[in-house]
């Protein structure tokens, strides 16, 4: 089951890309398009060997494929990776009386949390892999502090200082003070205690960009995307549970998404409202009692919208608006002033989205990178490791 819900994440994750030409905004996903997924799964991936491929299309031409491709849906139910929801039956009769309108046209379905869970540190595992790295801790900082892990030179106890003592310093600082007598009489400026790194929590909003752009172009960005924040999640959860994370959709305007629901979002609408999802990112992170408190921006195009003080969406595609451009960077001083770090990741190299984020990049001394959505999660993840800001105690 393991191995081809891996063989099915794409399609299980899918944000509504066709082709190279064109997207259709999916509807609910029908069993029927599950049939076909993971007929394709079994017939083209990796997922099995020849020997078992050849078998299978043999089970094809009897027409005997079919009734596995059941049982293989069935399995999924019952291990809790799908839940599906039958059309009505319209020969039963109702239990409120009056008449029965007409029944489903098709039986959908939907992953559940546990199937969400698993793309996520499928995801996670494989971007680690590529890493070359097995598992992670906190988060260092440039600063020490006293604590049970002794990784820095012990230095002279402070009060309010863990009191972690370095036994062979203090032990050493009272002799050279009184000789080498019994009994030895330590004194309180004897003391040493061992230094650790301090290791700090952090808060993070991760804006997504899911307009238009994410899906046009002959190539979905969006998914990749998903997957990285899904992993992302996962890490989090598991190697930094100090820490917290929030998702914001940004697009015509901007909401906040429960990490539950990610899997599931899809593209759209057209527009890219960057000043909406910092406002709303800001919002998040006042609630937050975190030493570090950052918004990680993935996006592929420049600010496009602003929402007016009557509510309205004033929108301009082409170039850098003026007004769309100032009110956004009015937002991005705020969060500098708030003491909260932007990093971009940049999936597109168009010049109007390179100068806006040069200039976002230097008013908050965030990171910028310009990357694929395939290498995406190797940057987002390392830079997410690796941080090395300075903490506000």
């Amino acid at each position: 089951m393991d191995d081809l819900l891996s063989a099915l994440s794409d399609y299980l994750l899918q944000s509504g890309f066709q082709n190279d030409l064109y997207y259709d905004m999916p509807g609910e996903q029908t069993l029927d398009d599950l049939r076909r997924a993971i007929e394709q799964a079994l017939m083209e991936s990796d997922l099995l060997d020849e020997q078992t491929r050849e078998q299978l299309q043999q089970m094809q031409m009897d027409g005997t494929l079919e009734q596995l491709i059941e049982q293989l849906m069935e399995r999924m139910e019952q291990e809790d990776y799908i839940s599906i929801d039958q059309p009505h039956d319209p020969s039963k009769r109702s239990s409120v009386g009056g008449q029965v309108g007409e029944a489903q046209q098709q039986a959908k379905f939907e992953i559940t949390d546990k199937s969400l869970d698993f793309l996520g540190f499928k995801t996670l595992r494989d971007l680690l892999g590529s890493l070359g790295k097995s598992s992670f801790g906190r988060h260092d900082t440039r600063d020490m502090a006293t604590g049970i892990e002794a990784s820095g030179a012990s230095r002279a106890y402070e009060f309010g200082d863990t009191l972690n003592l370095d036994i062979t310093a203090t032990l050493s600082n009272a002799i050279q003070r009184e000789g080498l007598t019994m009994p030895l009489n330590i004194e309180y400026s004897d003391l040493q205690v061992h230094q650790c790194e301090y290791q700090s929590s952090c808060a993070t909003v991760l804006m997504l960009d899911c307009s238009h752009s994410m899906i046009l172009y002959g190539e979905d960005r969006f998914t990749p995307a998903k997957k990285v924040a899904m992993a992302l999640s996962h890490l989090i959860r598991t190697q930094y549970p100090g820490d917290s994370l929030s998702l914001i959709l940004f697009h015509d305007s901007a909401e906040e998404v429960p990490l539950s629901q990610l899997a599931r979002v899809k593209v759209g609408p057209y527009y890219t409202n960057t000043r909406e999802g910092l406002r709303l990112a800001q919002r998040i992170l006042q609630r937050q009692r975190k030493d570090m408190k950052q918004i990680v921006m993935i996006t592929d195009g420049k600010p496009s919208a602003l929402t007016l003080e009557d509510g309205r969406i004033y929108k301009n595609a082409f170039g850098l608006d003026p007004l769309v451009v100032s009110q956004t960077l009015e937002e991005v001083s705020k969060c500098k002033r708030a003491g909260v770090l932007i990093n971009t990741f940049m999936l597109a190299s168009d010049y109007g989205l390179v100068q806006f984020v040069q200039k976002v990049t230097e008013m908050c001394k965030g990171k910028a990178y310009f990357t694929t959505p395939y290498t995406l999660g190797q940057y987002l993840l390392m830079d997410y490791m690796s941080r090395k800001t300075k903490t506000i105690h």
